[in-house]
């Protein structure tokens, strides 16, 4: 089987309307971002995905430093009676995790928990570690792997294991801790819009839903190709929780012993699964250019022997002159025919595609293509320097316009139970009173199979009635169905 212009067919993924759950499985594997492992809920990152997880590694890193967060590394076992002494803490982590029983052929006298995220074990050091207010703040960050055991896995999506970062900060004050996790909750979402291209909805979740231990949960929430959510990104502001736990005190500047105050936060290669959908189409991938592996890449194109040796020298010097600034490829694989190579690197999801054939040399330019548009025309061989980092920039904004667009057009307002039910069951979010209750908030999940997102920053008072019961209510809040 052939296109009609003779190269090999692109790899068949399903159809993103009809199957979307599949076409995400396909794009995942056929543009080589990960595998499944031979452990069951486990995947192997290949080196595609872990490029574009390390170009998002490289930006957040850069951001925490800026703020002044310096990483640290805690072991991968735990105690498990350390999960214990934080009560909210292991109830709400207990049935995800893995724990390791016996080790050097002999049984442990104390079961280890295989980090299911890592409050327990800083928190025991910052006891050893703090003792003046002299000693806070400590501004600390851990890239490492961690271990939930999900029954339901999707590939960087939900995972048993899967790579993340998780800040964990100690202050002097409840007002420092409350601005640690908003400031990093405001980094995450900078990362989102800026370099994933994502639009978010920045809030506080709800009692319900808020992370075990913390006494607020903050978040950005994103809506995918198919009209869910996913939470891109939470920010826990922790109390005094951890600290009492461990008895974590420190003596202030009156003399007085009083507990630290903590947060938390983290992101992790689920934003790859969120690039995914956020911004994939029937032809696969559409990487945002800050985070692409390969921004740019360019086929030489050429019918005759003696084109080729012309074709592929000026290809070369192109890449020489862009690889400064921008990571650029030649493909320059002569087994495979030009319409070929156009489809596999639109399923990659490479920003810009540069064609370089004959007709082009004579006339001195490249001919450029957009993934995000399909947008051709030309660029002047002598202006590469300066126009691809435009198209790039082009290519950039028009994906989050894109995204951001579709968002619209798939949000609304309701006051009718039954056009809230039926907006959810289409997909989309939507903004809905509720008069606070953590009972009113599950009979809607089990009758819409949708959750509250967050409670928006910035909203309105308005007064209104709750969605399901008619109750007083202070204000919307956001509620989709979600991953």
């Amino acid at each position: 089987m052939s296109t009609q212009d003779g190269s090999r067919p692109m790899q068949f993924i399903a159809n993103r309307d009809e199957d979307y759950a599949q076409w995400y499985v396909d794009v995942v594997l056929k543009s080589k971002l990960a595998d499944y492992a031979p452990v069951g809920g486990c995947m192997v990152i290949r080196p595609y995905g872990y490029a574009l997880w390390e170009n998002m590694v490289a930006a957040l890193d850069g951001m925490f430093k800026e703020t002044g967060h310096e990483n640290m590394y805690f072991p991968l076992m735990i105690p498990e009676s350390f999960l214990k002494k934080e009560a909210e803490h292991v109830e709400g982590f207990a049935p995800e995790c893995a724990v390791v029983t016996h080790g050097g052929g002999k049984k442990l006298e104390e079961p280890l928990v295989i980090r299911p995220t890592s409050e327990t074990v800083i928190w025991s050091m910052y006891k050893k570690w703090i003792h003046s207010y002299r000693d806070l703040p400590i501004l600390g960050n851990q890239w490492a792997n961690v271990v939930r055991w999900e029954m339901r896995t999707r590939l960087f999506l939900r995972t048993t294991e899967f790579l993340w970062q998780e800040g964990h900060t100690a202050h002097a004050t409840e007002r420092e801790a409350d601005e640690e996790a908003l400031r990093m909750l405001e980094v995450y979402r900078r990362f989102a819009e800026d370099y994933m291209a994502l639009p978010v909805v920045c809030g506080e979740k709800t009692e319900r839903e808020r992370f075990a231990g913390a006494v607020r949960t903050y978040c950005i929430e994103a809506m995918m190709g198919d009209r869910r959510a996913l939470q891109a990104g939470t920010s826990h502001f922790l109390g005094q929780n951890f600290a009492k736990a461990f008895d974590v005190t420190f003596q202030n500047e009156s003399g007085e012993h009083e507990y630290v105050w903590g947060s938390s936060w983290g992101v992790s290669t689920r934003l790859v699964g969120a690039l995914v959908m956020g911004h994939g189409d029937e032809k696969g991938l559409a990487l945002p250019p800050r985070l692409a592996p390969i921004q740019v890449v360019v086929v030489p194109i050429y019918r005759k022997d003696e084109e080729k040796a012309r074709v592929l020298e000026v290809a070369h010097q192109i890449h020489a002159r862009l690889a400064k600034n921008v990571r650029v490829h030649v493909d320059d694989r002569d087994q495979l025919k030009p319409g070929f190579k156009f489809n596999e690197w639109e399923l990659c999801g490479v920003p810009l595609r540069l064609e370089l054939g004959p007709r082009d040399l004579e006339n001195g330019q490249v001919t450029f293509a957009r993934r995000d548009t399909g947008d051709k025309g030309t660029v002047p061989l002598d202006a590469l320097e300066s126009e691809v980092p435009t198209l790039l920039d082009m290519v950039q904004t028009g994906l989050f316009d894109r995204a951001l667009e579709f968002r619209e057009n798939n949000t609304c307002t309701t006051d009718s139970w039954t056009e809230f039910r039926e907006q959810l069951e289409a997909g989309g979010f939507v903004y809905a009173h509720w008069n606070g209750s953590g009972e009113t908030e599950a009979r809607i999940q089990e009758e819409t199979k949708a959750t509250i997102r967050c409670i928006p920053f910035g909203r309105q008072p308005e007064a209104g009635k709750c969605i399901l019961t008619g109750e007083p209510s202070e204000g919307r809040v956001l509620f989709a169905r979600a991953y």
